[in-house]
C-alpha cells in the first residue's frame, strides 16, 4: 500500500486518509474518492490530500476484517458487517466465553496491522453482548498477513459455551457451632448465583459434618441433580478431610484439593460417575466473586475442569476483595483502630436541589453550614481536615476563612461524588490510617459524634464505621486506609456504597441519633435543620 500526499488531480480512486470539510459537506476518511469528491477537494483549496493506494496484493480493510472475523468465530458466536476495518463478534446466546489465549497471542503476533481483542476467558455473557472485535489498523493489509493470521488460528478460537446444567443439589454439613440462619443465608446467596445461568437448587439437604452421612447425601444427590455442591460446616484442611473422604466413600474420586485463588483456596473438586461435585470454600457463603465462581461457572456451562485448569488460575487469582484478609487467623483486628484519622469534608457540589443558592453557604445559627461542619471536624481528634471544593470554590473557601483546614480543588466535580472522594483521599498524608467522610450540608454534626464514629473502626475487625440515626444508616462514614485504593476506584455518584455491600461483614454501625440523617439539601430540609438548631 502506498500512503502519502498526492496532487488533487491524481486522487480519484484513492482512499482518503483524513476527513476533509468541503462546501459540499464532509468527506470522511476511508472514502474511495470519486471524481466529484476530487472536485470538491479542489474547490475547498486542498491541493495535496493525503491518500492511500492499494497494491495488487493488498486486501481492503473491510474484506480483511470480515475474513478474519469469520475465522475467529467459533460455536455460539456471530459477527456483524465489517465497516471501517472493524468486525465485531457477539454472543449468540447466554453463556460463558471460551477463548484460546495462546491462539489470540499468535494471531496478534502475525502483523501489527491485524488486531484481535476479546473478553477475558470464562466471563459470563448474555445474548447479543460483544465478545470480541477484529480491527485492521491501516486501510489495507497484505494478503500474506491475512492468510498467515487465519492459518495461525487452527479453527475458530472464540466460543460462547451455553449454560447446560439446570438442576443443582446443595448439601450443607452441620456442627453445633453453625447456626441454621447461616445455612439459610448461604443457600439464598447460592440461589442468586445460579439465577443468571438458569439453574435452580433442585435438591437441598443438611447432614452432620461426618463422612458417612455426607457420602449418603451425595449418592442421593447424583440421582436428583446434574451437579452437587457441598457447603461444609468446617473448612477443608487436608486431602483426607470430611468432604474429599465422603466423595470417595460415595464411589467417586477427588480431582483436586485446593486452588491458587484467594479467596477460594480451600475448594475441593471431585466427581461421582461423571457427576461433578464441588466442595465449596468458606468464601462461597459470600456473594462476592471468589474462586468458587471460577469453577462453578465452567461446570454450569458443561465444560471440563481439570487439575491443570485450576492450577492455571493463579494469575488473576488474587482478587480485589482481599482487604479483610491480611491476617486471616487473627480473632480480632485491634490494630485496625484509627490511631491517625483524617477528616474529608465534601464541599464541591452544585446544590441543584436547593435551587439558585449554594446550600453550603446558607447560615444555620449565624454561621455558614459548611463552616459549622469544619469547626466540628477541627474540634474532633481527626486531623488534618481536608475540604474538597468544586462549585463556587472561592466562596466556599471564603466561608472557611481563618480555619486550619487543607483545601483541595476538584475540577471534575460535575462527574460525581467519586471524583471529590478521590481528590480528598489524594490530599491525605501517608500516616493517615483512616478517614471520616463528612458532608458539608450536615451542620448539626458535633465533634463528639465524629469521635464516636471513628472509635468504631477496629471494633470486631471493622474496616468501616457508619453513623446511624435510630438504627438507620446515615452519615458520616469512617473508612480504614485498607479500603482507600478501592474508594479511589469508585465512579459516578456511588461513592463508597458499592463497598458497603462488598465488605458487609466488616461494617459496624455507630448510633449518634437523628443528626446522622439531618442533611440540609433542600429548602424544606434546611428549614427543619434550622428549627432543630434553634430548639
Amino acid at each position: 500500500m502506498k500512503f502519502g500526499p498526492v496532487p488533487v488531480a491524481e486522487a480519484a480512486g484513492a482512499i482518503l486518509a483524513h476527513s476533509q470539510r468541503t462546501e459540499s459537506g464532509v468527506i470522511r476518511k476511508g472514502t474511495r474518492l470519486s471524481q466529484a469528491d476530487v472536485e470538491s477537494l479542489r474547490a475547498a483549496g486542498i491541493a495535496h490530500p493525503v491518500v492511500a493506494r492499494l497494491d495488487p496484493d493488498d486486501v481492503h480493510e473491510d474484506d480483511a476484517a470480515r475474513r478474519l472475523a469469520e475465522a475467529v468465530a467459533g460455536a455460539g458466536v456471530t459477527r456483524d458487517r465489517a465497516d471501517t476495518g472493524r468486525a465485531n463478534l457477539f454472543a449468540a446466546h447466554n453463556g460463558l466465553v471460551a477463548v484460546r489465549a495462546a491462539d489470540v497471542d499468535a494471531f496478534n503476533a502475525v502483523d501489527p496491522a491485524l488486531t484481535l481483542a476479546t473478553l477475558p476467558a470464562f466471563q459470563r455473557v448474555t445474548k447479543g453482548q460483544m465478545v470480541g472485535t477484529v480491527k485492521i489498523i491501516p486501510f489495507a493489509a497484505p494478503e500474506t498477513s491475512v492468510a498467515a493470521a487465519i492459518g495461525s488460528l487452527n479453527g475458530g478460537i472464540l466460543d460462547v459455551a451455553p449454560w447446560r446444567i439446570r438442576r443443582v443439589a446443595a448439601i450443607s454439613t452441620t456442627l453445633p457451632s453453625l447456626k441454621e440462619s447461616v445455612i439459610d443465608k448461604t443457600l439464598s446467596i447460592f440461589d442468586r448465583r445460579l439465577a443468571d445461568p438458569g439453574a435452580v437448587i433442585a435438591s437441598e439437604r443438611r447432614v452432620p459434618h461426618a463422612v458417612e452421612p455426607l457420602a449418603e447425601a451425595l449418592r442421593d444427590a447424583v440421582a436428583k441433580a446434574e451437579l452437587s455442591v457441598v457447603f461444609g460446616a468446617s473448612a477443608v484442611v487436608d486431602a483426607h478431610d470430611v468432604i474429599p473422604a465422603a466423595i470417595e466413600a460415595a464411589g467417586g474420586r477427588v480431582i483436586q484439593v485446593g486452588m491458587p485463588v484467594d479467596p477460594g483456596n480451600l475448594l475441593v473438586l471431585g466427581e461421582i460417575g461423571g457427576h461433578p461435585v464441588i466442595g465449596a470454600p468458606g468464601c462461597a457463603r459470600s456473594p462476592k466473586v471468589n474462586g468458587f465462581d471460577f469453577v462453578l461457572d465452567r461446570l454450569l456451562a458443561g465444560l471440563t475442569v481439570t487439575p491443570e485448569d485450576i492450577m492455571r488460575m493463579g494469575v488473576g487469582g488474587l482478587l480485589v476483595e482481599t482487604a479483610v484478609r491480611p491476617r486471616p487467623r487473627r480473632g480480632t483486628m485491634e490494630d485496625g483502630k484509627a490511631e491517625h484519622p483524617a477528616a474529608i469534608i465534601l464541599a464541591a457540589g452544585r446544590s441543584s436541589r436547593m435551587g439558585a443558592v449554594n446550600k453550603l453557604l446558607e447560615e444555620v445559627g449565624g454561621r455558614a453550614m459548611v463552616r459549622r461542619v469544619a469547626e466540628a471536624a477541627l474540634a474532633s481528634r481527626a486531623g488534618p481536615v481536608v475540604v474538597v471544593t468544586g462549585h463556587e470554590a472561592e466562596r466556599v473557601a471564603a466561608a472557611l476563612d481563618g480555619l486550619d483546614v487543607v483545601f483541595v480543588h476538584n475540577a471534575d466535580y460535575p462527574d460525581g461524588l467519586s471524583t471529590s472522594l478521590r481528590a480528598g483521599l489524594g490530599a491525605l498524608p501517608p500516616e493517615s490510617d483512616s478517614a471520616i467522610i463528612l458532608l458539608g450540608d450536615m451542620p448539626l454534626i458535633r465533634a463528639g459524634d465524629i469521635d464516636r464514629v471513628l472509635a468504631g473502626l477496629g471494633r470486631n475487625g471493622a474496616l468501616i464505621a457508619m453513623a446511624t440515626a435510630n438504627g438507620s444508616r446515615g452519615n458520616p462514614v469512617a473508612w480504614s486506609n485498607r479500603l482507600f485504593p478501592e474508594l479511589r476506584a469508585t465512579e459516578g455518584d456511588a461513592g463508597g456504597r458499592a463497598l458497603l455491600s462488598r465488605y458487609s461483614d466488616s461494617v459496624v454501625d455507630v448510633e449518634i441519633g437523628d443528626i446522622a440523617s439531618l442533611d440540609a439539601d433542600t429548602p424544606t430540609a434546611l428549614a427543619a435543620v434550622r428549627a432543630r438548631d434553634a430548639g
